[in-house]
């Protein structure tokens, strides 16, 4: 069944009319009918299976038949990462952690930022077309830029990926499910100031490999590791 993206979806109401990016997705691209059958989500466990009843490509309006709620899930995957200058590698790096499972991210303005501005409008439909395209029901939540200073001062006791010497331990054997941030910096590497204050915090450095991995490359590792670590202690 198609899904759709509906985030003021609320058991409160049996009847919506869809926006128009939806609407004509709906009308013109699927040229589905009324009486048609889909899936709505609000991106927070809800969904709702809904019949047409007028696609208006400007405006579908819908019934629902019923719904189904999702808890959110206990366990959390939240990576925080510096935006790449280069902007379709991190439009990548959203699109398939999400597809992964990443439940949070966060944009770091690291010291040597590449970028400093970024389109948080643009990061957050990738986000919801990745949820739609994995059937995913809980949209990634999605954290403007903020320091690196700030953020460690806010979320003690992660893990950092850096390319310092520096004795550090395996992601795998590191990452705990809740309460547990992954850092990852820049092309240009965290600074020297920000890994201090990231080990006075209670951050542990690991490794992802023997191999250098570009931002985006090294932020999905981390995704897919964690990952991983959940599925195999679930």
């Amino acid at each position: 069944m198609r899904q759709f993206y509906l985030p003021e979806l609320t058991k409160e109401n049996t009847r919506f009319t869809l926006p128009i990016e939806e609407s004509k997705h709906i009308s013109r691209v699927l040229r589905m009918k009324n009486g048609d059958e889909i899936q709505l989500l609000n991106g927070k466990g809800l969904v709702a299976v809904a019949a047409i009843t007028d696609n208006n490509p400007k405006a579908t309006e819908v019934d629902i038949l019923r719904f189904e709620e999702f808890p959110l899930p206990a366990e959390e995957i939240h990576i925080a990462i510096a935006p790449t200058k280069n902007n379709d590698r991190i439009e990548y790096f959203l699109e398939k952690a999400t597809e992964i499972g990443v439940t949070k991210v966060s944009l770091l303005l690291t010291d040597n930022a590449e970028r400093n501005k970024v389109k948080l409008d643009r990061f957050e439909k990738i986000f919801v077309s990745a949820m739609k395209q994995s059937k995913r029901v809980h949209l990634p939540i999605l954290e403007d830029l903020v320091k690196t200073k700030d953020f460690i001062n806010a979320h003690p006791n992660g893990l950092i990926a850096h390319c310092y010497e520096d004795t550090k331990t395996n992601i795998f054997t590191s990452f705990k499910a809740q309460s547990c941030p992954i850092i990852i910096g820049p092309e240009g590497d965290f600074s020297e100031q920000e890994l201090a204050l990231a080990k006075e915090k209670g951050y542990t450095p690991i490794t992802l490999g023997e191999n250098r991995l570009r931002t985006e490359t090294a932020g999905l590792y981390a995704v897919t590791v964690a990952r991983l670590w959940l599925d195999m202690n679930s």
